[in-house]
């Protein structure tokens, strides 16, 4: 058979060679559209299921490493959301039977997350869907999951992460799937372990079967069926490289990011949930530089409570084994589609009631989420971090609420983090403006290069007509950054990046000639950045950000730094 190149989206990078394993996921079992005995013994065959499933989930959660127990533990909190019963009792109450109610209660739950506009929060829809295919399955005494036997390339429709997860991994090459986005929980373990993925690959289903070699280009977003013995060839040099490569990046991991002239800079990763922390430390993080809180508040009808969050924010601290943990507070708008928050939508939300806006607006949810931080700050180290600070009275109110919430854990006995450490995120030009009198009231500073410069350009960075006018390396923004580092060193306190300039080379050269203390990017980013600040001396690396200041377009700082770029990758 001729060799077939079929494209879809590059999920995991890497590349894996390897027989077709087809994984044609497990038959749902026969739904009843009416309880075959009475509602009360179908609600205990409901909560049967419950306990079994979650005793498995707890089982492959004892065993596996810290981003798939974080993965387990959010599908265990989906098992036992009080929505998820109250929907099912519901179901059961008119006449269905538990598998029926099951189905029906979770394909609920999941259309309503498939139709938020946040894509990590859309692939959330999958996991919920695999808590009511594990329920359905364990109320007809069925098992679940992969039984790879041989090393093989998984191809299926979708995958579950309870599947992969139980699977072992020197068996696992590569996987496939028609389905999916690079947001899946699959996706995220996929990247994790090092193992290939390409997912949305339509039709793939339809042209392996067992046993076609085919390879698997993660970074391509490729699946090559049958290849030829010259393209065979190619592929296994490749793979040759990319051994050698990922042996010289674990090397490297543990190196510090220091100038060949010793200005030291701290590498630090972004995370948006708290298994991210995992990856990030494996791949030499020395901190985490910005955890989102987002991911507790999206996709649900009511806000968590102040238990949920301190557990997600504890496992994070301890994920990160000592190193500092900036957790952000809520930074949320009308934009992101929460119910329960009763936002108006907004002509231009990003301008409108988000983040601080909305926390001091509902103290109740704010003070929750202080308390829970503060708690968890017990377990680790600890650094709060407030967004979308425009004025000194809003950083002002801001401690103000962090200092109501600490009073009131210690008035109550409560174990807290007595003093953490407080920054904000310089995301505003009016902040980056007033920097000088922001410093001397926190302990450090992150820009959000993001909407910073989206804020000073004037580009919403997401329109597919003014991507070229979104610049990161624009002189205006910059100058802002430098008058961002000079306030801070002036008030001797340090300053970080958090934005994806951070994990750009040539953003991060630019950043580290400005004098920025901390640059915290994307995992995968961090290899590449580490190598860059050990090449370029510091006093090279400030010449030209010193250059890059008197240039008067993006298009010519780019010309300045890209000689360097091409001297550090040859070596």
């Amino acid at each position: 058979m001729a060799e077939r190149v079929l494209r879809g989206v590059a999920a995991a990078a890497g590349l894996a060679l390897g027989p077709v394993w087809v994984h044609q996921g497990d038959a749902p079992a026969p739904a009843a559209s009416s309880a075959a005995g009475d509602p009360g013994a179908e609600r205990r065959r409901f909560q049967e299921a419950v306990a079994a499933v979650d005793r498995d989930l707890e089982r492959l959660q004892a065993g596996a490493d810290p981003q798939a127990r974080e993965i387990l533990g959010a599908h265990r909190l989906m098992l036992a959301d009080p929505e998820l019963h109250n929907l099912v009792e519901a179901g059961i109450a008119r006449g269905l039977g538990a598998e029926a109610a099951v189905q029906e209660a979770t394909e609920q739950l999941a259309a309503l997350l498939a139709g938020l506009d946040d894509p990590y929060l859309r692939e959330r829809a999958a996991d919920v869907r695999d808590v009511g295919r594990r329920l359905v399955a364990a109320l007809a005494g069925r098992a679940v999951g992969l039984r790879l036997e041989a090393p093989a390339v998984v191809v299926a429709r979708d995958l579950a992460p309870t599947d992969t997860i139980g699977v072992d991994r020197r068996l696992l090459l590569g996987i496939v799937t028609e389905q999916g986005g690079p947001t899946s929980h699959t996706a995220i373990l996929a990247r994790s372990w090092g193992i290939p993925a390409v997912v949305g690959v339509p039709g793939v289903l339809e042209q392996v079967q067992d046993g076609m070699t085919v390879a698997v280009d993660g970074d391509a977003g490729a699946v090559v069926l049958e290849p030829a013995p010259e393209t065979v060839q190619r592929l296994e040099e490749r793979l040759r490289a990319q051994a050698e490569a990922r042996a010289r990046e674990q090397a490297e991991a543990g190196l510090p990011a220091e100038t060949p002239d010793g200005r030291r800079v701290e590498l630090a990763g972004n995370a948006k949930v708290p298994g991210d922390v995992a990856a990030a430390v494996e791949r030499g993080a020395e901190a985490i530089g910005l955890l989102r809180s987002e991911f507790l508040f999206m996709g649900r009808s009511a806000p968590p409570d102040e238990e949920e969050q301190y557990q997600a924010y504890a496992e994070a601290l301890r994920l990160a084994g000592g190193r500092r943990v900036i957790i952000r507070t809520l930074d949320i708008g009308g934009d992101k589609g929460v119910p329960y928050l009763g936002l108006p939508r907004e002509e231009n939300p990003f301008l409108g009631v988000r983040a601080l806006r909305l926390c001091f607006r509902r103290p109740d949810l704010f003070q929750t989420q202080l308390r829970a931080l503060l708690r968890a700050g017990v377990h680790g180290r600890l650094a709060v971090m407030f967004p979308m600070v425009s004025t000194l009275d809003d950083l002002r109110q801001a401690r103000a609420a962090l200092e109501e919430a600490r009073a009131a854990l210690a008035a109550a006995g409560i174990p807290h983090a007595l003093a953490p450490e407080v920054g904000i995120m310089i995301e505003v030009p009016s902040a980056a403006l007033i920097a000088h009198h922001l410093a001397r009231e926190v302990d450090f500073f992150s820009i959000g290069t993001n909407d910073l410069v989206q804020y000073t350009l004037a580009v919403d960075r997401g329109h597919p007509e003014l991507t070229g006018l979104y610049q990161p390396s624009h002189p205006a923004v910059l100058r802002l950054i430098d008058e961002v580092v000079r306030a801070a060193h002036g008030a001797g306190k340090w300053v970080g990046v958090c934005g994806e300039m951070a994990g750009d080379p040539l953003g991060a050269l630019l950043l580290l000639g400005l004098g920025v203390d901390e640059l915290s990017m994307s995992p995968p980013a961090l290899p590449a950045v580490r190598r860059l600040v050990r090449a370029v001396p510091f006093r090279e690396a400030e010449a030209l950000a010193r250059q890059a200041l008197a240039c008067s377009t993006a298009a010519e700082v780019e010309a300045l730094v890209r000689p360097v770029l091409e001297r550090v990758a040859a070596g």
